[in-house]
């Protein structure tokens, strides 16, 4: 499949505005599109879908850019590219590079990296998270559960993925001290039925 779709605008400005990453952000860029996906910016990244659902987002870190694929742990990946982010992502894994040339060489090994992921969406295959209550709990969090009885009340009326995000939120802290911490501040978003970002 090598029939380019047409650029996004919004991109356009994004990569232009880049001040690391740009060449590679380009070519990245190219074998997307040279996939037939097509072309948006969300979360403020290039992001290019097939047929409304997301398949890859391109974006920049201090040491490496990557290409995500949103159902990449569903992915055959046969040279072994794709990596997990972090050890509580679920569905996502990255390609990472840290240069040009390493793009270039791996290039046929994206496109059919991306192709696949194409598939996986149009055969409407889902990946199986987590359920909420498999994610470990912190006991700072559970105390306080146990004294504010509105508050164990408002948690359950959140929706799985924000009480996720608390419950890793919680749970990333090393010390007592920190988690704790962590669970007062939180307390008044969670009374007012808010998510961890919608502060």
């Amino acid at each position: 499949m090598n029939q380019e779709t047409s650029t996004n605008p919004k991109v356009d400005a994004m990569l232009q505005g880049a001040t690391s990453w740009r060449d590679e952000f380009a070519l990245l860029r190219s074998i997307a599109l040279g996939c037939g996906l097509t072309e948006e910016l969300k979360w403020g990244q290039p992001c290019y879908a097939h047929e409304g659902k997301n398949i890859v987002l391109i974006h920049g870190f201090k040491e490496y850019c990557a290409l995500l694929f949103f159902k990449g742990a569903l992915l055959a990946d046969p040279k072994g590219m794709l990596v997990m982010q972090t050890e509580n992502v679920q569905a996502a894994r990255q390609a990472r590079f840290t240069s040009l040339s390493q793009i270039t060489r791996q290039r046929k090994a994206l496109t059919a990296c991306i192709l696949d992921a194409i598939e996986v969406e149009r055969a409407g295959l889902k990946i199986a998270l987590r359920e909420t209550s498999e994610f470990p709990s912190p006991e700072e969090f559970q105390v306080r559960l146990a004294q504010l009885p509105a508050l164990r009340t408002a948690f359950d009326a959140l929706t799985p993925g924000r009480q996720r995000a608390y419950l890793l939120h919680f749970g990333g802290a090393k010390q007592s001290k920190t988690r704790a911490s962590r669970v007062e501040n939180c307390i008044p978003l969670i009374l007012d039925g808010m998510g961890l970002n919608d502060r």
